[in-house]
Order: C-alpha cells, then structure tokens, then sequence
C-alpha cells in the first residue's frame, strides 16, 4: 500500500521503505545531492577503513568513531508535534500524511552553508566568475591560478549544476591547492585528488554494486572523508577496472582518459563499436565466461551467418580496440567466437521467426562472404534470392582465397548449408556475360545485386613477368585449394607484404618448396599484413626482406631462376599516396624456381552492362540504376571478410526496403542477457594473462594443410571470457537527477511564452541535443521562423541579451570546448568563432 505525503503543498505518493529523497525524485520534484546514487546505499551506510593509498601516500582513519555523513545538501523541514525539524531526505523515511518544506529559506541557507564547506576543498573560482560563460580556461580575466580553476568538466559537470542550483554563499572560502597526488599512469582513467570531494560514490560503487572492494576512505583529524585505494597501484588493490568509480564521480576528480566514439556507447564499448557487422561483442563474451556457448552462439548469430568461419580468420578489430588491452592484454574474443560456434546446439533455429513469402526475386552475383549474406537475410525476409557464381563451389575467396590450414572446408561448407537451408538457391558455374547476359537478369528478377569480390590477381609489368615459374597470388592460392597443385620446386620467393602474400608464403611451403622468400616494400613495421601474420610465417621459417622491391624477373633456359630487388626508400610520398621511391644503386638477387607476385586483388565487373558503373562508397554498398546494387569488394575493396559480411546485411536491409519491406533484419535469437552489477573480488584480476590458443607444433605443419589453431577447450575458454572488464555494463547504471532545465516545448505555445527581445536561443532535439545556436535581435520572431523549419527540434532554451551576437560567439565556443564539434556537426563556422 503506497504512503501519501507533501512536499511543499504538493501531495505524493511513495513505496513503503523509501527515502523522501527517493520518493521526490520519482515524482519530479528534484532536491540538490551530490552524495547520493540512484544504484547504490546511502552514504550513511559505508564504513570507513583503516588505511587508503593516494598514489605513494598513506592516510590512516584517524576517528574510529566516526564515519561519512554525507553532504548535507538534501536537507528538508519536516513538520512533527514539537515544530519543524531539519532532516536529510535521503535518510528520512517516508511516512503517512508527512509534510515536508522543501525550499524554505531556512532549508536554502542550510543547504548554502554545507555547499560552502564542499567548496573550500574543490576549485570554484570559476563558478562564481562574472566571465564564466564561454570561457575557454585556458587564460582568466581574474588572474585566477590555473591550479585554482575549474577543470575540464566546465560547463558539464555535476558539482557545477548542483552549485548553481542551491547558489554561493559570498563568504565562502578560497579553495586552497593541497598538492594532493594526481594519478595519470593508471589504465583507463586519471585520478586528481585535488578534486575529490570525499563524497564516497565511488567507494560504494565499488563495495556496494560491483562487490570489488578496491576503494575505500577514512576519516581525517578534521572529521573529514578522504577516499583511496586500497593498495598503492589500483591493479594490487582488486580493481577490475570497470570504471564504475568514474561514472559516479560529481566532480572531475576521477577522469576517463581520451575516448574516442561517435557515442557514448561506441567510446565505453569499443569492441562492439569496432566490429564492422556490430556484433555485441561484450555478451557473447559474458556468456562465453558462465559456460554457456550456445547463447553465445545465438548472440553472434543476430548479426551474421558464418560465425565459425569469422571465428577462425576474422582479423578481429574488437580486441584492438578492446580496454582490457590498455590494462594488460585483449580479450582473445576471436577465440571465444570459434569457441561458441564448435559448441553449436542449434537451438537458436527455433527462436527464428517465420517472415511469409513475398514473392520478390533477387539475383545475387557472387558468392562470397557479401553475396551469402546478403541473400541468407533476403530469404530471411521472405524474398527468394537466387546466387550464380562462376566457380564450381559457392563460398567465393573464403573457399578459394583462404587456405585450408586457417579454414577447413568442412566448417565452410557447414554454414554455406545452412544459408541454403534458409531458402537460398545457388547455381555454380555460371558466367555471367557469357552464360547468361546481364540485361536478362534484370528481366527476370527485381533486383540484381553485384557481390562479386575480388578474384583477380594485379599483374606488374616488369622484366621477366611472363617467364613460367611466375605465378599470381590469387590464382596459386585457387588452384591449391582446388587440387591443381602447380609445381613450384625447391625455391621460391613471394613479392608482397599483406595478408594474401602470407598466405601464399605459408602455402607455399605446404606445396613443397623447402626455403621461401617474402619480399615486401614496406619496412617490417609497415607492412599491411597482421602482426600475428608475421609473427607466424616467422616462425615456420620463411625468411622476411623488407624495404625492397622487384627490378626484374631473373630467367634460364626459358624459366624463372631468381628476382632481381631494388632497395625501397619510402612506399608513400608526402601527401599519404602510394608513390614507391628507390635506390636504383642498391641492388640484390634471390635465386628461385618460382617467384609469386601477391601485390592485390582487383574485381571483374566485366558482367556489367555498356555505360553501368559501380561507385565507390565508404558503406560498401553502391546503387548502381534502378533495381541495380552492388555491394562488398565489388564497391570498395579490398575487405575483409567480416566487413564484406557488414556490406551484406547493408545490401539486404537496403534492397528489403527497395522491395517494399522495412529494411530491419536483425533478429532475436536469444532471451535477453545481462550480467549482474556485482561483479565480485578476484584478487589479482588484472595480472590475468591472455590464454594461449591450443596450435599445431611447427613440425607438424610441413607437408600437409591441417589447421593450425585448434580452439579452446571449456576451461580455457570460460577463464577468457572471464578476463573481459564488461564494460557494458558501464552503460547500465540509472542516470543521477540532475537540476531542472529551463527548456521549453518548441511549439507555437511554447514559442509564445518568449519576449521579443534580443538575445540568443538555442534549438535541441528530442533527446535534448543541441541542435543550432543562434543570436537574433527578436527571439520571439527567430524562433517562429524556425517553427516550420527545423522539423528535427523538440525543445528551445533562451537567453536575453543585448549584446546577442557576443553571447552566441561565447555560447558556441562553450559547446565547442566540451563537444569538439558545432552544433549540428558542422565545421565549416569555426573559423568565424576565432
């Protein structure tokens, strides 16, 4: 049964148990805090420690009888028999027909007289500064000491709202700089105590929600809190590095260190932002952890289709972009990938929902990564796309570009059945422009979608490339993965140094030749080719020359006997192109019986009709006429397989919406996972190394195309996932109720309640992002004839000011200075701003 009570005249209702703080809040009545946390006890609630660390330092607690009292800045009157009485709204515990004075004057000099203790111990010189509006900090009018200036929070910082909000008190102290530690060589985040409020969020974030225990605080002589580590380095002391202390923090005492996301998820979750197909990468990791990889499996079959295969030779942008990287090393998510896929209980078919046909055709050209995708959500959808590809077998360069050793064709083959399970058709050996002509394509289907990769080696015209015993790096990877094993003899030397040339280097050795030689002109830091990739052709004893580059092709008795190589001084010129330059007068010779040139890829859109031609696009998907797609490779090349995987769901969810459809092909394979807040203590969590993927010995490789990764195993794989700072979950804590706005409806009723004065106005969106900030000598009028323009704004702000176009310079500075960008993205204004 609910509690009704008053706040201010104001009648509420409460769930039994709440705090009046609590229950103010819930029904939109804000009340300043800076102690309290929707998520986590009362500050009443912790206990404070023995010792902390700052840094080297140690503070021992001083008042064993003491603890943190909070911050007092929630204070209410409370009427009772014997008067009013001042109490704490987030200690007071609601009651029956309880009358509560939230704004009295008393409450408000209370507050004012507690904020000014909070305020002598962190920096406000600038909250107080006439000139406060659009400063930059970097230079004061006031001759303020930086030391004694607001930090980098300025203008969106908590402690900056709530002072605002209760108002300075004129007598409060000069904050004095204490020299306390600032801690920058810690992952992830800086810790300046010099801003530390002793407010205790982060210690009951830490203790209370996470269950890590990492952080705690004592009480000083002066009955003040002071809040630590629990050892000197954060890594000794438990943490996991959750960052869940930042998050909480008020103030900007605890600082992510630079981010870098278009959003706020893309920058805390850079893994799944990271992953070109946006797979959520940290719950099938989470998952992976508690030993569930079917469900790990389902999560990653939300986004794509060839989970073992991706699981095998993504190259895996996730780990590194992963944060577990900057504490020690990334999570091996690739790994954890493979490890869900082997364990397939296929149980996510069932919880695939059935679309009803619609009688729409689609001719797929290619079957590679992009083309198998893009049909597999088509038929998703209900439409019937049809695939024609050149080569005997569907599978494109995963089936002929990509040595068996990486990925076995039984694994490929596997999910290639279950595309076609899912309503594909695939006719192999089909050539399109020569067994059938395109424009009959297009009479036939409703859509053609060009997927057709790249399947053709770049030829270099230099000396002695005809001479037999030279080879072209797609077609030598082709023909042995088909069986045409072409004889290369003792020696050879491969001229590259990207992925494709390791492969055929590694390749090469399994053909038979016994020393092999990778030539690349780049220098061994630049070469495009994984490090991993290096490292591996390393150790199977491929010797590596960097920094040369083919002169001529050498030959004898009418065959390849060597290269002649010219040393490279640079690959790329002054402006980033790439523009070789060498040192003709430094020169060498590698004795070979076969030279293979794997130096790129280029696509065959000879298929296409006269005058048709495919655009490049940064999205992998172009238009190429009416009905007419192209996607993956075929647009923008070259890619990876999981990207040409991205640049297929984009095509399928495009021509979906072409066709009539909603264009939405995500799917739900799985209940919703989350793991729990509490992430519990793991001493010496963070010194958990990455596990070693099982592979085959070095001596078992020679001669023979057996994978060389074998997977973890369960144990392997759980104590993995559980490396993994689930980072997410950053994402899941409950906003703090900050100060009202003083925003209003963009609406004619809104607009009215405005003076036609001068002054600067700003547009938001539905989310309540500013959209445009503009000073005008009638606001009213201003805003009127953005009314019906500006379709995408919900809310307005104003201000009056006469000297409206100084106040806008300023205002846009300020959004500059917190967002790195102007209102609305644009960039073309700044120079107008300096």
């Amino acid at each position: 049964m609910s509690i009704i009570f008053s706040i201010d005249d104001k009648k509420i209702s409460a769930e039994p148990g709440s705090s009046v703080l609590f229950a103010a809040l819930k029904n939109g009545i804000y009340m300043p805090h800076l102690c309290s946390h929707p998520d986590f006890a009362p500050a009443k609630k912790s206990v404070p420690v023995r010792e902390i660390f700052r840094g080297a330092q140690v503070f021992a607690n001083s008042l064993a009888d003491r603890q943190y009292d909070g911050c007092g800045l929630c204070l209410i009157e409370v009427e009772t028999r014997q008067g009013t009485s001042l109490q704490k709204a987030c200690e007071t515990i609601v009651e029956n027909n309880m009358v509560v004075h939230a704004n009295s004057q008393l409450v408000k000099d209370e507050r004012r007289k507690n904020l000014s203790k909070i305020l002598a111990n962190h920096p406000h010189a600038c909250l107080t500064c006439a000139q406060s509006k659009g400063c930059s900090r970097t230079q004061c009018s006031s001759n303020v000491p930086e030391i004694e200036r607001c930090c980098v929070k300025f203008g969106n910082c908590e402690i900056q709202k709530v002072a605002e909000f209760v108002g300075i008190r004129q007598d409060t102290l000069r904050f004095v700089h204490k020299n306390m530690p600032v801690l920058k060589d810690e992952p992830l985040f800086n810790r300046d105590y010099n801003l530390c409020i002793g407010c205790t969020r982060c210690v009951r974030a830490c203790d209370n929600l996470r269950g890590i225990k990492a952080l705690g605080y004592v009480i000083d002589s002066e009955g003040s809190a002071k809040v630590g580590s629990m050892a000197q380095a954060l890594r000794d002391s438990g943490c996991k590095f959750c960052t869940a202390c930042v998050e909480v923090c008020p103030t900007g005492a605890l600082l992510d260190k630079e981010l870098k996301g278009v959003s706020r998820e893309a920058c805390l979750v850079p893994c799944k932002a990271n992953c070109p197909a946006g797979i959520d990468v940290p719950r099938y990791v989470q998952l992976a952890a508690e030993n569930r990889p079917a469900d790990a499996l389902a999560v990653v079959r939300e986004r794509v289709p060839f989970p073992a295969v991706l699981g095998r030779i993504c190259f895996h942008p996730c780990e590194t972009a992963c944060r577990r990287g900057q504490v020690n090393e990334p999570i091996s998510i690739c790994s954890l990938k493979r490890f869900a896929a082997d364990n397939d209980d296929v149980k996510w078919k069932s919880r695939q929902a059935a679309h009803s046909s619609t009688g729409k055709k689609i001719a797929v050209i290619g079957s590679g990564p992009a083309g198998l995708t893009a049909a597999y959500y088509l038929a998703r959808k209900g439409h019937k796309p049809v695939i024609y590809e050149s080569q005997p077998e569907p599978g494109g360069m995963m089936r002929y570009g990509i040595p068996e050793y990486r990925l076995p064709l039984r694994t490929l083959d596997k999910e290639i059945k279950e595309i076609q399970n899912a309503g594909v058709e695939i006719k192999t050996g089909i050539n399109i422009g020569k067994d059938i002509q395109f424009v009959e394509l297009k009479k036939q289907y409703d859509v053609v979608l060009a997927a057709t990769g790249c399947q053709q080696s770049r030829r270099l015209k230099i000396e002695g490339a005809d001479l037999p015993g030279v080879l072209w790096g797609i077609d030598f990877l082709r023909d042995v993965r088909s069986g045409n094993k072409p004889s290369i003899g003792k020696k050879a030397v491969v001229i590259g140094g990207g992925n494709v040339a390791i492969d055929v280097a590694l390749t090469a050795l399994r053909a038979g030749a016994m020393q092999v030689h990778l030539v690349s002109l780049e220098s061994r830091a630049e070469m495009p080719a994984h490090k991993w990739e290096i490292d591996q052709v390393v150790e199977e004893g491929v010797k590596i020359d960097c920094s040369w580059g083919p002169q001529k092709v050498l030959g004898k008795d009418g065959r390849v006997s060597g290269i002649a190589l010219k040393c490279c001084t640079c690959v790329f010129d002054n402006n980033g192109r790439f523009n070789p330059a060498f040192d003709e007068c430094k020169l060498k010779q590698i004795e070979a019986d076969t030279v293979i040139f794997a130096i790129g890829q280029a696509p065959d859109t000879s298929f296409l009709q006269e005058g048709m031609k495919i655009t490049a696009n940064s999205d992998g998907l172009s238009v190429i006429a009416y009905g007419v797609f192209a996607c993956g490779e075929a647009v923008k090349n070259p890619y990876s397989v999981i990207q040409a995987i991205a640049a297929g769901r984009k095509a399928a969810g495009d021509i979906d919406k072409f066709l009539g459809g909603d264009g939405n092909i995500d799917e739900v394979l799985v209940e919703p996972y989350q793991a729990g807040h509490n992430f519990g203590r793991e001493e010496r969590f963070a010194y958990l190394g990455r596990g070693k993927m099982p592979m085959l010995g070095v001596s078992e490789r020679r001669g023979n195309f057996a994978e060389i990764e074998l997977g973890y195993e369960k144990d392997s794989a759980v104590e993995e996932g559980r490396r993994c700072l689930k980072c997410n979950m950053r994402l899941k804590f409950s906003p703090v109720c900050m100060p009202p706005e003083s925003w209003l409806e963009f609406s004619a009723a809104g607009i009215a309640q405005v003076s036609e004065k001068e002054g600067v106005y700003e547009l938001l969106d539905e989310n309540k992002e500013v959209l445009a900030i503009t000073g005008v000598m009638n606001i009213r009028q201003g805003l009127e004839e953005h009314l019906n323009k500006n379709t995408a704004a919900k809310y307005f702000k104003y201000e009056e000011d006469p000297m409206f176009t100084k106040r806008e310079i300023e205002m846009l500075q300020q959004y500059l200075q917190k967002h790195g960008k102007l209102p609305g993205g644009g960039a073309s204004e700044l120079d107008d701003l300096f």
